[in-house]
C-alpha cells in the first residue's frame, strides 16, 4: 500500500474531501500534535462504507476522529488514514420523545435543542464537549448520568469492510466510560428515548450545569478529565494526595483548579502532555497504590508511551 494510490482511490469520490499532509491537532481540544499522511471527510454512512472499501482494499491503518474532545494525538503525527465526519452527520431530528442524532453531532447541541423540546434526560450532556458517537463509544456521562439512560441503539459503519450494522443497547456493553465497540466501528447515528418533561425546568438545569462546569473546572487547551475515577474514589482527589496538583513539565501542566486536568501552552508538545500523564500516574500510584488509566485516548503513539500514561491507542489496521 502506498499512499498516493490510497489518495487516488479515495480522491474520485471524495475530491477536494481527501487531503495528504493534514494537519490533525487542530481538531482536538488540546490544539496540539501533528500531522496525518491522508484526511478524508465523510459527510454520511454511504460516505463512511466507500472508506472503508478503500481501506479494506489498500490494508491500511487508519483512525477516526469526531470532536476530538479526548485525543491526544503525538507531535510525530500518524501515518495512516484518518476519518472525520462532517455536518452531513450532525443532524437532529426530534419526534415525540424518540430522538435521532448523526453520530457527529455535539453533545452540548443536542442537551439544549432535547430540553428546548420540552423532554429532559439528557441535560447533563451540555458540559461535554464531546460529539454522540464519542459519546457512546466511551460511554460519556456526568453529573449522576451516562449514555445508558436513555440509549436505545445506533447505526454503525464497519470501517474494515464497508458494512453497515445496527446495535441495541445490550450489544454495545457498555460499562463505566467504556464500550464494546471495536476500533473499526464508526457511530453514524443515535437514537434516544428521553422522557416528557417541562422546557423551563431542563433548561434551568443546563443552566446550572454549565455555571457549575465553569467555576470547578478549567478553560484554555485540555481534554477534560484524564484518568478515570476509580470508583468509589475520585482520580482529581488522588492527584492532588499525590501532590502533582500544578506539576509542570515544560509545556503541560497539571492544573491548578482541577487536578484531574491537563492543560498545554499555546505551541506546546503533544508529547510533553503524554509524558506528563505518565509522571503523575506514577507518582500516584507510588504514594496511594492505585493504578490510574486515562480516559484521554492516543493516536500515533507507540504502545510503550500509551502504556506509561494508561492510555488507548485509537488507531487500527486492516
Amino acid at each position: 500500500m502506498t499512499i498516493e494510490s490510497v489518495f487516488a482511490a479515495l480522491q474520485t469520490d471524495f475530491g477536494d474531501r481527501v487531503v495528504r499532509d493534514a494537519g490533525l491537532g487542530e481538531l482536538t481540544t488540546y490544539r496540539v500534535g501533528g500531522r496525518a499522511a491522508l484526511r478524508v471527510r465523510a459527510e454520511s454512512p454511504d460516505d463512511v462504507s466507500s472508506i472503508g472499501k478503500v481501506i479494506a482494499k489498500f490494508g491500511s491503518a487508519f483512525a477516526v476522529i469526531g470532536r476530538g474532545s479526548n485525543l491526544l494525538v503525538a507531535d510525530e503525527g500518524f501515518h495512516g488514514i484518518v476519518v472525520t465526519l462532517g455536518e452531513g452527520l450532525a443532524g437532529i431530528t426530534i419526534t415525540g420523545t424518540t430522538v435521532h442524532a448523526g453520530g457527529a453531532a455535539l453533545l452540548p447541541v443536542v442537551a439544549r435543542r432535547t430540553a428546548a423540546a420540552g423532554l429532559t434526560g439528557f441535560e447533563w450532556a451540555v458540559g461535554v464537549p464531546g460529539s454522540i458517537g464519542g459519546a457512546v463509544r466511551m460511554n460519556a456521562g456526568g453529573h449522576g448520568s451516562d449514555m445508558t439512560e436513555g440509549l436505545v441503539g445506533v447505526r454503525v459503519v464497519d470501517l474494515a469492510s464497508g458494512d453497515h450494522r445496527e446495535m441495541s443497547l445490550a450489544d454495545l456493553g457498555l460499562g463505566f466510560r467504556s464500550s464494546m465497540l471495536g476500533r473499526s466501528l464508526v457511530v453514524t447515528d443515535v437514537e434516544l428515548a428521553l422522557s416528557a418533561g417541562d422546557r423551563a425546568t431542563a433548561e434551568t438545569e443546563i443552566s446550572e450545569i454549565v455555571r457549575w462546569r465553569r467555576e470547578n473546572q478549567p478553560g484554555g487547551a485540555n481534554a477534560g478529565s484524564v484518568f478515570v475515577n476509580p470508583l468509589p474514589d475520585s482520580a482529581g482527589r488522588l492527584v492532588d494526595e499525590a501532590g502533582a496538583k500544578g506539576v509542570r513539565l515544560r509545556s503541560a501542566e497539571v492544573s491548578t483548579k482541577h487536578a484531574n486536568f491537563i492543560q498545554v501552552d499555546d505551541g506546546g508538545s503533544a508529547n510533553d502532555v503524554a509524558e506528563l500523564m505518565a509522571l503523575v500516574r506514577s507518582q500516584v500510584h507510588e504514594r496511594t497504590g492505585v493504578d490510574l488509566h486515562a480516559e484521554t485516548h492516543f493516536l500515533g503513539f507507540s504502545a510503550e508511551v500509551a502504556d506509561a500514561a494508561g492510555a488507548r491507542r485509537v488507531e487500527a489496521t486492516n
